[in-house]
């Protein structure tokens, strides 16, 4: 899995290699799956995008197909969520509990919902684990549907099209390209790093 994320690069190029335009399809199931499926919190979204759009800068993907594909598995993958939480939440939760669904992460994401609300579903979408579970949380306290349709398709907007654009525009500068890991690693750090911020916040005792 660590080398996977790592060397993204290669193992994209391996995959448009092998499978051709089906790649696409592959791309598609990943998104949907790491925001449509709470069990799945640990597939790499934030450092795929970014790879897959510098693989749209040198002409193997094609970016007028590639973005609005993983814009609708985003939000697609949000909806999902949201009505599993809603119709079955608790229940799936209570049944698969530390197997699949770790109780930290659940809790991490209502905390996060208390602080910042509906927004949440927008802000998550850039923090692993956290954009896995803000659907489903947010179906489990039946946040009104049209407020969550509106925040998931403000969030697919703008999580895939900035760091698939980021990946595009800056993906195969030479300093970019020949340090790719490191970027990967950078992205990973970022993405992280608001989740990490409200847990050391969380944890500062009350004045």
């Amino acid at each position: 899995m660590i080398d996977l994320v790592l060397h993204l690069d290669v193992h994209l190029m391996a995959l448009v290699q092998h499978y051709g335009v089906w790649v696409y399809a592959i791309l598609f199931a990943i998104i949907f799956a790491e925001t449509g499926l709470v069990f799945a919190p640990f597939l790499p979204g934030d450092s795929l995008l970014f790879v897959a759009g510098a693989l749209c800068g040198l002409d193997v993907l094609q970016l007028h197909w590639l973005m609005p594909l993983l814009m609708l598995a985003a939000f697609a993958g949000d909806n999902t969520n949201y009505w599993i939480g809603r119709l079955v939440g608790m229940r799936l939760f209570h049944r698969v509990k530390g197997r699949f669904i770790k109780r930290e992460h659940l809790d991490k994401t209502h905390d996060f919902y208390k602080k910042h609300g509906g927004k949440t579903v927008i802000i998550a979408r850039f923090m692993p684990v956290i954009r896995t579970f803000a659907p489903f949380v947010a179906g489990i306290g039946s946040m009104r549907y049209q407020l969550f349709l509106l925040f998931s398709a403000l969030g697919s907007l703008a999580w895939i099209g900035s760091l698939t654009l980021a990946g595009y525009f800056f993906g195969n500068i030479p300093v970019v390209k020949n340090n790719l890991t490191l970027i990967i690693l950078g992205v990973i750090l970022l993405s992280l790093l608001p989740g990490l911020l409200h847990f050391f916040q969380s944890r500062k005792p009350a004045n």
